[in-house]
């Protein structure tokens, strides 16, 4: 049997100082919360579900609650999961008024034959399965709506925001060596309404781009890093690789999570900064800047979760 890993990011870019801790608290959250999950036998699926929705119900990351603003200042939000079992995934994009879209695109993969739903379908979809329906106004922050009227300005420049954002993630693998990867967010700030953004995931030697969820950059990030783990190198070798060669080529910047079928993990970015947590033999490990690793049993970490900190 195998011993089970989770690895989750809050979103590589630039963590502003006062959201640090929050971003910090919020990743070992989900990590220790998808953890959990794995050592009572539970599988890579839902533990991956589970950090995410740990994300989303967390108004530090861009994703559910805490979601940026669109150009009409509602929250629409694009959610992936997948299984890399039999590679099933589900997707929803443009949902709005949902607290957990990860939740929705886990139903859209197991109760439907499609792979995406997106805004007025995932809607309907979403009152079928009897998902309760949040008012949107509650997805908003003070924090989100302060930028969403600062980008309106006229003098404003949106792509300026845009350097803290991103996706939340999650990756793990079971105790039956079943890898499974989900990720969620808010999309860009001020963008037009029913904008799909690009969301990847990378697993063991499968790698998954939703060609309507990816850019381009990330569809040759994740084929890269699994091209360079088919050649032998770790995945920690592999993403800096993979990384290095689109920040030269392209002028690139992102983050990424990896584990392979080995349960071997990594969590390395470009940018200034990406929170990050992972879990394996009941040690936690976590970070926010280049080289920072922070190392604590999993036993002490819970510890301290139910201190609140």
């Amino acid at each position: 049997r195998m011993k089970p890993v989770i690895v989750v990011h809050g979103g590589a870019g630039r963590i502003f100082k006062e959201r640090e801790e929050g971003s910090r608290a919020g990743v070992v959250r989900a990590a220790l919360r998808g953890y959990g999950i794995l050592k009572q036998g539970g599988s890579a699926l839902d533990a991956v579900e589970e950090a995410v929705r740990s994300m989303e119900d967390d108004p530090h990351f861009n994703a559910g609650c805490g979601s940026v603003l669109n150009e009409k200042g509602e929250v629409e939000m694009d959610a992936i999961i997948m299984n890399g079992k039999n590679l099933d995934s589900g997707a929803v994009s443009a949902v709005k008024c949902i607290a957990n879209p990860i939740k929705l695109a886990r139903l859209v993969m197991e109760k439907t034959k499609h792979m995406l739903l997106t805004d007025r379908g995932a809607h309907l979809f979403a009152q079928g399965m009897g998902i309760p329906e949040t008012p949107g106004e509650k997805l908003v922050t003070e924090r989100s709506l302060e930028r969403w009227k600062k980008n309106l300005e006229p003098d404003s420049n949106p792509e300026e925001f845009q350097k803290d954002l991103g996706t939340v993630g999650a990756v793990a693998i079971d105790s039956e060596g079943n890898v499974a990867c989900a990720t969620s967010t808010g999309g860009l700030s001020n963008k037009l309404i029913g904008r799909v953004g690009d969301t990847a995931c990378i697993g063991m030697g499968w790698g998954v781009s939703h060609l309507i969820f990816c850019s381009i950059m990330k569809v040759v990030l994740a084929r890269l890093i699994l091209y360079h783990m088919e050649q032998g190198m770790s995945p920690e070798m592999a993403a800096d690789t993979a990384l290095d060669y689109m920040k030269t080529r392209v002028g690139g910047l992102g983050g990424v999570i990896v584990v392979n079928s080995s349960g071997e993990w990594a969590a390395r970015f470009s940018t200034k900064q990406m929170s990050w947590a992972a879990v394996k033999d009941d040690q936690l490990h976590s970070g926010i800047y280049a080289g920072e690793r922070h190392t604590k049993s999993v036993d002490e970490a819970l510890a301290s979760e139910s201190e609140g900190f």
